[in-house]
């Protein structure tokens, strides 16, 4: 029984395959010798790449490294390698596999790859299937007595031609809108190299700030000593004593401060790695120099950040899609040709249903037309033109940003360099005056406010040489952010 009905189901499946397909081919050939003449030109604006000028140099005046040229792809790709720190370059290639905020990106690839496939399908025929049996019992009362089966099979077709280009255009915003989620994970991972390698430099920062501390909390436990020791000789009085403890826990207590930040440092540097807070504290233990800046920096010319940066080329990407769907709503305004058709088989028992007289079957154009719609349809393509100008708006701006952001990049690398050599020569000479007034102070020809005062500055200078260190090389993680670097530029993974 059961071999029966298999063979009866395969036959049925054969004899409408056979019907549908030659019933299809021609409908197609004839709608698209109906259409030929037509063009199928797609409505609504086609994308225009807007003609923003930018100037041919910078504005800052490029100094102490920093020189225009051909911008180096790879190099500006893993930027974090000029700066010779092995750690860093372990940390961001850990952070690009693991962080949270890249795996949702590439989700949201998935999402838009999804979307633009739900867009073209809408470009081929749909075909249902359906098979039934049904069993039913008319009225006695209306003539109708008797007990039968309906056993029925086939197929349903229907195809809406994309005569106005509807469809293509919303395929059209599909892809830029997948085009744009590439950008966007290329944009993601600018910032989480950015954002590993300032919360490096922080880290190292803070330890080379501990160690200045340090250093100059010995100097001034031995400058306490030394007071002390002047005063029980009666050299000195007490004033001189607490003067030096009072610098003395000064240091001290800016220790602790120190401290916690390098343990945030390492905490946020876990969480950007995708790992619990603590997992990486072993590893960063040792302090260890904060990275240098390398001797030549090239970065470009202004034309170059429109093609690098992936926000500007995701605003663009989204312009592309909002332009698009300007077509989408213009389509509303012709008329939409579809084709169906049914061919099956009914009978009223399983025996018959594979018999010619069992056929059955309907096909034909179709054609809808909007008359009437209070101007819903033309008031739908002012929203999406407007959405279109403000995409514009939107491009333009992210330009004017970047440029703004690299300039401003610029000028503070430029300047904290100047402000550190400016550091690095206070430092010399304060060391010099430093050891001049403690030699004075040990032989009584100067007082203990000079040999204070000198310690001091000393220890501000000190520390602000360092703090300068680090955020020299920060500002550089900044520009090179600003300019578009830290994504895989030939990266079609994705």
């Amino acid at each position: 029984m059961n071999s029966q009905k298999t063979a009866l189901l395969a036959g049925c499946a054969r004899m409408i395959a056979d019907d549908i397909a030659a019933c299809i081919y021609l409908r197609i050939t004839a709608v698209f010798v109906f259409l030929i003449p037509f063009g199928c030109a797609a409505t609504g604006p086609d994308y225009i790449r807007p003609d923003f000028k930018t100037s041919s140099t910078w504005h800052t005046q490029l100094t102490d490294g920093l020189v225009t040229g051909p911008a180096d792809a790879e190099r500006l790709a893993q930027w974090w390698k000029t700066l010779g720190d092995t750690e860093l370059t372990s940390l961001i290639s850990r952070a690009v596999l693991n962080n949270l905020d890249v795996k949702q990106a590439i989700s949201r690839i998935r999402q838009a790859r999804a979307q633009r496939l739900i867009y073209k399908a809408g470009l081929f025929p749909g075909v249902d299937a359906s098979a039934s049996a049904t069993r039913s019992s008319g009225s006695e009362n209306m003539g109708l007595a008797g007990t039968g089966t309906l056993y029925s099979a086939g197929f349903d077709a229907l195809w809406e031609i994309d005569l106005f280009g509807g469809t293509r255009r919303s395929v059209e915003a599909a892809d830029a809108d997948l085009r744009a989620s590439r950008e966007d994970l290329n944009d993601v991972n600018v910032s989480l190299a950015a954002e590993v390698a300032t919360n490096y430099i922080e880290l190292r920062t803070c330890q080379s700030r501990l160690m200045v501390a340090g250093t100059n909390l010995k100097d001034q436990e031995d400058t306490y000593k030394l007071a002390s020791q002047r005063y029980q000789a009666g050299l000195a009085d007490e004033l001189d004593v607490a003067q030096a403890r009072a610098g003395l826990e000064s240091t001290r207590s800016g220790i602790p401060t120190l401290r916690s930040g390098i343990e945030e440092s390492k905490n946020r540097l876990a969480v950007l790695l995708g790992a619990q807070p603590g997992t990486l504290h072993k590893e960063l233990d040792e302090p260890k120099p904060i990275p240098l800046v390398p001797g030549r920096i090239v970065v470009g010319v202004p034309a170059d950040v429109l093609r690098q940066r992936p926000d500007i080329r995701k605003a663009e990407q989204e312009l592309i899609a909002q332009t698009a769907r300007v077509g989408v709503a213009t389509a509303d305004l012709y008329p939409k040709l579809n084709l169906s058709g049914t061919i099956g088989l009914e009978a009223m028992n399983s025996g018959s249903l594979l018999s010619a007289a069992a056929r059955n079957y309907s096909f034909g154009p179709g054609i809808s037309w909007s008359i009437f719609d209070a101007g819903a349809i033309r008031q739908n393509i002012e929203v999406s033109s407007a959405r279109q100008e403000q995409a514009l708006l939107s491009y333009e701006a992210a330009v004017l940003t970047a440029l703004e952001e690299v300039e401003n990049r610029l000028t503070a690398y430029i300047e904290e360099q100047h402000r550190r050599d400016a550091l690095s020569e206070g430092v010399k000479a304060s060391q010099q005056a430093f050891d001049l007034a403690k030699i004075k102070y040990e032989t009584g020809l100067t007082d203990f406010s000079t040999l204070l005062d000198a310690e001091r500055s000393l220890l501000t200078l000190q520390d602000e040489l360092a703090t300068s260190n680090g955020t020299v090389t920060s500002n550089l993680v900044s520009l090179y952010k600003a300019l578009g670097g830290g994504w895989p530029q030939n990266n079609n993974i994705y």
